[in-house]
């Protein structure tokens, strides 16, 4: 046997380590984040501002706490990252959505608490990301537009069980971190969801909450017959309290919790999701790395 030739046990154990890789990777292995900002990335940020003049759908963007993101993507289906992030507020979620929502804005504030565990560099980025969200089209369509996550990729999820109907879990695949936010009591207005998390709001909102849960009964009871008057007088209300909320930091209305050890399979619904996902391609060459020389072409291998 040559002096640089493998042996049977080394070969053995090669293909050991390399099938225990594929293993890790096939179940969800996480570890480091993808990069960190400052080290082996440097993104800009800032370079965008958002659009905070605010408008008949979307008053509650004048409101000092109404939330803000820096997101990061990547150039194009089969690109690496942009260097630079792009803003987004209420004012565009509400656009993708279609109508504007006091649930809409429930979820975005606590995506931005959740993102601030995810992301403490305030770069969110959306190649990494999955979510769980109640059957609300508000709060899932909120999820999917800042994490980017859909359920044919398999990461967009809905809960097990009915009463996390306004909750949601975001989670980072890359390290594996998740994070539960919701509203805390005080400000929740759906009758028959009191909060999950024990978080009670500490400061008098303009809004009676007792009076919005009575007047939703009667409005959104399929069986109800609400006057005229009902339906303006609970629209009124909710944009009210949304607008009455973000002008407190959103600390003081809404909760999170880091869960440990977490499992994507504990939370969310089978029978919700796709057999079969679809393998993203936009991200596939996000890291990619660049060429030796400035300038080559096709003679270069």
């Amino acid at each position: 046997m040559c002096k640089n030739t493998p042996s049977p046990t080394s070969i053995l154990l090669s293909l050991s380590i390399c099938m225990a890789l594929i293993l890790a990777a096939s179940t969800g292995f996480c570890g480091d984040p993808l990069y960190k900002q400052g080290e082996n990335i440097f993104i800009e940020t800032g370079v965008t501002q958002p659009d905070r003049t605010p408008t008949w759908y979307a008053p509650m963007i004048a409101k000092p706490y109404a939330p803000e993101f820096e997101i990061l993507a990547t150039r194009g289906t089969q690109g690496r990252y942009y260097p630079y992030t792009y803003a987004v507020n209420m004012k565009d979620i509400i656009q993708f959505h279609g109508h504007d929502c006091e649930g809409l804005s429930h979820c975005a504030a606590c995506c931005k608490l959740a993102f601030d565990v995810l992301f403490p560099d305030g770069i969110i980025d959306r190649s990494v990301l999955g979510g769980i969200t109640g059957k609300s089209p508000c709060w899932s369509d909120c999820t999917a537009f800042l994490t980017g996550a859909r359920v044919q990729y398999g990461n967009l999820s809905f809960f097990k069980e009915k009463k996390y109907g306004h909750v949601i879990i975001l989670y980072r695949q890359d390290t594996g971190q998740a994070v539960m936010a919701t509203w805390k009591k005080g400000i929740n207005n759906i009758p028959g969801e009191p909060p999950v998390l024990p978080g009670v709001i500490e400061w008098q909102t303009k809004v009676d909450n007792k009076e919005v849960l009575a007047l939703k009964k009667v409005v959104k009871d399929a069986g109800g017959k609400p006057t005229p008057y009902q339906v303006d007088l609970m629209r009124y209300l909710q944009f009210t309290h949304i607008n009455d909320v973000f002008s407190h930091p959103l600390e003081d209305s809404y909760q999170i919790k880091v869960l440990e050890n977490f499992k994507l399979a504990d939370w969310a619904d089978p029978s919700k999701a796709i057999a079969n996902p679809h393998k993203r391609g936009d991200i596939r060459l996000r890291d990619y790395p660049f060429r030796d020389k400035p300038i080559d072409g096709p003679h270069d291998k």
